[in-house]
């Protein structure tokens, strides 16, 4: 009986664990790159922000060669700017004159049809006149009976708010709310 002598040699596998190796760290650093990349497309202070347009110079609708400051409405040869930021109705007021416009006094129901998606209500220049005993807008005209739908409801002791499909709401006039500017252009 022939003896068979067994010598166990290690397997070759050094090259293999050398290179396997070697594509799991290419494959952490990719994945790495690509998170950081990713995470940088995203990032909010990577983005840059679209210029908004310069004042349109075509004409709006027949009124001439007029045209909008920038962030404003041109609409039926008015500009109106629509705030996001909430204030008193006062300091609606001010800020509106201060860009040479009043609160929004609106001449009839369709004027501001744009308006009709939004669902926030805002500061108008409507308040109540307890010498005259009449609602005025700011420029001292009285307020059209058709121009809102049921208007009596209304507390004479707060100041008005617009919202959607012309709806109005009163509110005290100290509540900050967000507000609509009016230029007329004519």
């Amino acid at each position: 009986m022939e003896c068979f002598h067994f010598q166990w040699q290690a397997p070759q596998t050094t090259p293999w664990r050398l290179i396997s190796g070697i594509i799991g760290v290419m494959c952490l650093g990719l994945t790495a790159t690509l998170g950081i990349l990713l995470n940088n497309a995203f990032t909010k202070g990577n983005v840059q922000p679209i210029p908004s347009p310069e004042p349109t110079t075509e004409p709006l609708g027949g009124c001439g060669c007029y045209s909008c400051q920038e962030k404003w409405i041109g609409f039926q040869c008015n500009c109106y700017f629509i705030s996001n930021e909430r204030k008193t109705w006062a300091e609606s007021r001010d800020i509106c004159a201060s860009q040479n416009s009043s609160l929004l006094h609106l001449k009839n129901r369709t004027e501001l049809s744009f308006l009709k998606f939004s669902k926030t209500f805002y500061w108008i220049g409507l308040s109540y006149s307890e010498e005259r005993r009449v609602w005025l807008w700011e420029d001292g005209s009285t307020l059209s009976p058709d121009t809102f739908s049921p208007f009596s409801i209304v507390n004479t002791k707060k100041c008005i708010m617009l919202g959607t499909q012309n709806n109005v709401l009163d509110e005290s006039c100290e509540e900050r709310n967000p507000y609509i500017c009016k230029q007329q252009l004519l």
